[in-house]
């Protein structure tokens, strides 16, 4: 077996990402130690039992004590508090990373809560599911999947090794690594996932809240778009409240430019422009057939989901 990547990790926050991250790499090989600090209790006990975990903490100081990684797997608007109180036992050295789904912001976060000695290079698989917690994750997540690296504005040799090496850490996990300005990654995830979310909550919130159609309709005639419409509806509101806020310029952008198309299709609608419907439809059928030939999604029943038991609707949701 090749050495590992990292002697030690240690993971801040432990719900599908975060214990996704620790299955991947025993799995990988590329980690020896893992140190786990979860706020919550209930969490911490359960990690326990699972016993995927060499150490298991409430106190992001202790578990980040001799750490040569330590990824922030919280929720976007906590990396700050997080970091904060994980900075009194960071290793001089250590690479810091994050799985959020907004990147300028945290950057900055972590910039302003960590110690100069720390290598700070924020980054974001684009995986998930929606469930949550510690029992969500497993090693298979990030296969064949991108995960982007936000780095800093930095040209010195140690900083260049730290990200080779963070490079290295999600390559041995299975993704596909990429390079990205912060501001840039806003703009695309807002695009791709932070929209796609926003219409997902709306859409279903409208259909709940229609006048002379049932909550009971609503769930017995789904149809196969709206129960996907669903499925991302079940994703964290905790996690999907930080993303926005945290990326609004960027979201707001892209929701307007939304909001112009969406005029634009009522207006073929309405006058009866079948060829444009027609034209737009066949484009964008174009890119789901590109998405599947690009290997990341299926073009099984269903989208290729496993049938897994739901999750607990108070606590599910990871998307990215």
């Amino acid at each position: 077996m090749t050495a590992p990547v990292y002697a030690k990790i240690a993971v801040i926050g432990c719900g599908l990402i975060g214990s996704s991250v620790i299955h991947a790499a025993r799995a990988s090989g590329a980690v020896g130690e893992v140190a786990v600090a979860d706020a919550s209790e209930a969490a911490r006990a359960r990690i326990v039992e699972l016993g995927f975990a060499d150490r298991v903490t409430a106190d992001p100081a202790e578990a980040v004590r001799d750490a040569d990684l330590v990824v922030f797997a919280v929720p976007v608007m906590a990396m700050g508090e997080a970091a904060r109180a994980a900075a009194p036992g960071m290793k001089p050295g250590a690479t810091v990373t994050d799985v959020g789904s907004v990147k300028a912001a945290v950057g900055e976060a972590l910039a302003a809560a960590l110690p100069e000695s720390c290598f700070i290079i924020p980054g974001h698989p684009i995986a998930g599911t929606e469930q949550s917690g510690p029992d969500a994750g497993f090693a298979e997540l990030f296969q064949n999947r991108w995960v982007i690296l936000t780095p800093q504005a930095r040209d010195d040799e140690p900083y260049a090794d730290a990200l080779q090496r963070l490079s290295d850490f999600w390559s041995a996990l299975g993704s596909n690594v990429e390079l990205m300005d912060d501001r840039h990654h806003d703009l695309v995830l807002a695009v791709t996932s932070h929209l796609p979310h926003l219409i997902a909550y709306n859409i279903v919130g409208t259909a709940a809240d229609l006048e002379g159609v049932t909550r009971g309709e609503v769930m017995k005639y789904s149809a196969g778009g709206f129960r996907d419409f669903t499925r991302i509806a079940a994703s964290d509101p905790t996690m999907w409240r930080d993303v926005f806020l945290s990326n609004k310029d960027a979201v707001l952008e892209v929701l307007g430019r939304f909001t112009e198309d969406l005029q634009a299709l009522s207006r073929a609608i309405r006058w009866g422009e079948g060829d444009k419907l027609f034209e737009l439809f066949s484009r964008t059928r174009e890119i789901r057939r590109g998405i599947i030939a690009a290997g990341q999604e299926s073009a099984e029943p269903n989208f290729g989901r496993d049938h897994r038991a739901p999750a607990d609707p108070d606590t599910n949701a990871q998307q990215s």
